[in-house]
């Protein structure tokens, strides 16, 4: 998703400099946008007012910013760190503490819209950090979000993305399951979504996913991995601060079993997989 949004980026007429963990990829970005790669992120960031990051998980992300080779090493004071990845809320406060100490600002910024929204601009940005210093790069992520906004101090991204992801988990099963009834009293099931997708039930899922879940087509989309990675930090955060969180930790359940069919690396809306196949027995 980096890569895009790096694009719109140069676009705007920044002057942006890349690395990637694969450099093949960032040899590529720069034959298409221009701007120069670097073999760490520590050069990468070497002069730059801010630095963007998404990666995958907290491991990677601790291993992009720390250590000699890391970004870190090579901000300047008064520059700022924007972290797009969908983490836990724990990190983002141990790497802004690390951030602090070296007069650097760090915003932790994950985003909703998928490799679509990434590509066409329209991500949503949920943003936790100094007012200040998110006043500063605004104008930056405007360049690739259709909306973004401070929810509080560093950490507050996260959680965001937390209740972001609890609200999405809930749509697709129920989705899933809707799909699956329809389909065993059958029904036609377009055109039952056609129908109700104009009432109360109609939702994002709804509209960009019961086509392609009709049409058992999920090789697509945010991947189950990604998504178990992610409730995996919800329900974790949910036992710290004692959130009660039972359909989350069933649909968690319902992903491990898309991932025991090889569905690892499907889009979500997988979850009607499972469904249909126990109806099959």
């Amino acid at each position: 998703m980096g890569y895009p949004m790096a694009g719109y980026l140069a676009a705007n007429g920044h002057r942006v400099q890349v690395y990637n963990r694969t450099a093949s990829r960032a040899e590529q970005w720069v034959s298409e946008h221009h701007g120069k790669h670097f073999s760490s992120p520590a050069l990468a960031s070497e002069n730059c007012d801010v630095v963007f990051c998404c990666v995958g998980n907290d491991d990677d992300l601790r291993s992009v910013t720390l250590g000699e080779a890391g970004a870190f090493a090579g901000m300047r004071t008064g520059s700022v760190f924007v972290d797009h990845t969908t983490t836990s809320a724990s990190v983002a406060r141990e790497l802004a503490d690390f951030a602090a100490e070296l007069g650097v600002d760090y915003i932790d910024a994950p985003v909703s819209g998928g490799q679509a929204g990434a590509e066409n601009g329209q991500l949503t940005v949920m943003i936790g950090g100094k007012p200040e210093a998110v006043e500063r790069v605004a104008p930056l992520i405007e360049c690739y979000a259709r909306m973004q906004a401070r929810l509080g101090g560093v950490g507050s991204g996260q959680l965001t993305k937390m209740v972001n992801q609890i609200c999405i988990a809930g749509a697709v099963q129920g989705l899933a399951e809707a799909l699956h009834f329809a389909g065993n009293a059958g029904l036609d099931s377009k055109a039952v979504i056609e129908v109700i997708s104009k009432g109360a039930a109609q939702s994002w899922q709804m509209d960009n996913r019961a086509s392609t879940m009709i049409d058992d087509r999920f090789d697509f989309g945010f991947a189950v991995d990604w998504m178990r990675k992610d409730l995996g930090y919800v329900l974790e955060e949910a036992r710290k601060n004692g959130s009660h969180l039972p359909v989350t930790a069933l649909v968690d359940q319902f992903y491990s079993e898309v991932q025991a069919l090889g569905g690892g690396r499907w889009d979500t809306s997988s979850l009607l997989v499972p469904l249909n196949r126990l109806g099959k027995k």
